[in-house]
């Protein structure tokens, strides 16, 4: 199964980087799912949960808000804070 980099940084700390197969969260103009080789993208994140799909298993995160990038088959969000959803 083809996968892409996902990486969650915060000014204190990478909360998440690995590979996935999915991530599905909320811009701000809407609900978006990113899947590998995905065409480059440029998002505003409101603030709510990041779903982060990777080896046969679902991570969610909550944000305030921040930004996505998709470039390269990854993903880069960078948020002011970001809590596992236990």
């Amino acid at each position: 199964m083809s996968t892409m980099q996902v990486t969650i940084i915060t000014p204190d700390e990478t909360v998440f980087s690995g590979d996935a197969t999915m991530v599905v969260g909320k811009a701000l103009d809407g609900e978006f799912g990113i899947m590998p080789h995905h065409a480059p993208l440029v998002s505003a994140l409101a603030s709510g949960t990041i779903r982060i799909d990777h080896d046969g298993t679902s991570e969610e995160f909550v944000l305030p808000g921040g930004f996505l990038e998709v470039e390269h088959n990854a993903v880069y969000i960078t948020t002011t804070s970001c809590e596992r959803v236990e």
